[in-house]
């Protein structure tokens, strides 16, 4: 993947590298779809007014915000966070005015945790917890498959399905 090539140290490449699970742009999803369906059916009510013309420009205003703010910033920030992990480290970064992210070396790692609901279960997601040598435990929610990514962070993942085994 082309994301973190450019923060790669030599000899180093990268094992996995995620978006947060696609459950969180079900409600995202939903809002796209209620303001267009609602939008919709009140530029049709509004035809038939005198006013139909201020309506239709408040609606597409009111519209056009709602999705912004409910579609498009969610949307955004999923597709500008990744959860990372190269031979070295552990890597998360997200933001999209402000970046913000999280370089955790692998042999920093004292252990390394996670917690699955029924729903995540279910969808084949789960929290992630990560103690480090000198930090708090760090939680990365919505993580896809982390029981892999436990597992290739503990250095028993399975060479035979990505090809590779982890270093360090």
């Amino acid at each position: 993947m082309a994301y973190p090539d450019d923060l790669l140290g030599e000899g180093e490449h990268v094992l996995l590298h995620r978006h947060p699970h696609w459950r969180m742009l079900i409600r995202p999803l939903l809002v796209l779809l209620v303001v267009g369906v609602g939008g919709g059916y009140l530029a049709v009510l509004a035809a038939s007014s005198s006013w139909r013309t201020p309506l239709w420009g408040a609606l597409g205003v009111i519209g056009g915000v709602l999705l912004i703010w409910l579609f498009l910033t969610p949307l955004l920030r999923w597709w500008t966070t990744h959860f990372v992990v190269t031979s070295q480290r552990l890597m998360v970064r997200e933001g999209v005015l402000t970046r913000s992210g999280v370089h955790i070396p692998v042999d920093r790692i004292n252990s390394v945790r996670s917690r699955r609901g029924l729903i995540d279960r279910l969808l084949g997601s789960g929290t992630l917890i990560v103690e480090s040598a000198s930090d708090e435990p760090l939680e990365f929610d919505d993580i896809s498959d982390v029981d892999r990514v436990q597992s290739l962070l503990y250095g028993t993942f399975d060479e035979d399905s990505e090809g590779q085994h982890p270093a360090g």
